[in-house]
C-alpha cells in the first residue's frame, strides 16, 4: 500500500454523529465486485428513493469534488464491523478521517488498508466543520511525520497515533507485507523443521 506522510487536500465536514458502516456502504452492495462498490458510497443518503441525487448532501455538492479528507462527527464507522466501509471510502479518494471518535474496528480497518483515522477533541472537530462548511472546497493538511492537523484557518492541532501503526502507514506495510520482511528468517525456520526428526 501506498506510503502516508503528509497529505494536504479539499476536506469535507459530514455533520452526523454515529454514523454507522451501512450508511457508508448499505449491506446490500457488499456482494459486488470492489469497483462496482465504488458508486454505493454513501448511497442512501446520497440518493432519493428514486435514485436521483439529493442537491444538499454534502458529498455531492461539486465544491467538495476530489475531497480526500473527511471530517466527522463522533463514533464513525460504528456498527458492523465490514472492511468495505474503509475501502469504499479510499477507493472514492479519501485517506485521512478526522473525527472526536471512531468504531473500533473501522479505526482499525484503516490502518490495515493505508488510511489515518485521527481523533481531535469534540469542539475542536466541531470547529473545522463549521469552518470548512463556511469555505467549501478549503484544504486541509494532514502530517503523520509530525503528527498535526492543520486546519482551514492555520491552526495546528497535535494528535497522539501508536508508534507501531503510524511506522507502517509510513513505511506503506501492511500487517502481510510486514510479515513478507521476515521472509529469509519465515524460510529458515521451516528448512529447520524439516530437517528435525518428526517427534510425533
Amino acid at each position: 500500500m501506498p506510503p502516508f506522510t503528509t497529505l494536504t487536500a479539499v476536506a469535507v465536514p459530514l455533520d452526523m454523529p454515529n454514523v454507522d458502516t451501512d450508511r457508508i456502504i448499505p449491506a446490500r452492495f457488499l456482494g459486488r465486485t470492489r469497483e462496482e462498490q465504488v458508486q454505493a458510497l454513501f448511497h442512501d443518503l446520497r440518493h432519493d428513493p428514486e435514485g436521483r441525487p439529493v442537491p444538499g448532501f454534502v458529498l455531492n455538492r461539486p465544491e467538495f469534488a476530489g475531497a480526500r479528507i473527511l471530517v466527522a462527527d463522533r463514533n464513525f464507522g460504528c456498527g458492523s464491523s465490514r472492511e468495505h466501509a474503509v475501502t469504499t471510502l479510499i477507493d472514492n479518494g479519501f485517506r485521512a478521517f478526522v473525527a472526536p471518535s471512531f468504531g473500533d474496528i473501522f479505526h482499525n480497518n484503516c490502518f490495515q488498508n493505508g488510511a489515518l483515522p485521527v481523533r481531535l477533541p469534540e469542539a475542536r472537530v466541531a470547529e473545522l466543520r463549521a469552518l470548512l462548511a463556511a469555505r467549501p472546497g478549503a484544504t486541509m493538511t494532514v502530517d503523520l511525520v509530525r503528527q498535526v492537523v492543520v486546519g482551514p484557518d492555520g491552526v495546528e492541532d497535535r494528535f497522539e497515533t501508536d508508534p507501531f501503526r503510524r511506522d507502517c502507514l509510513l513505511g506503506g506495510v501492511d500487517d502481510i507485507g510486514l510479515t513478507l520482511g521476515h521472509a529469509a528468517q519465515i524460510e529458515a525456520f521451516e528448512a529447520k523443521r524439516r530437517a528435525e526428526p518428526d517427534w510425533a
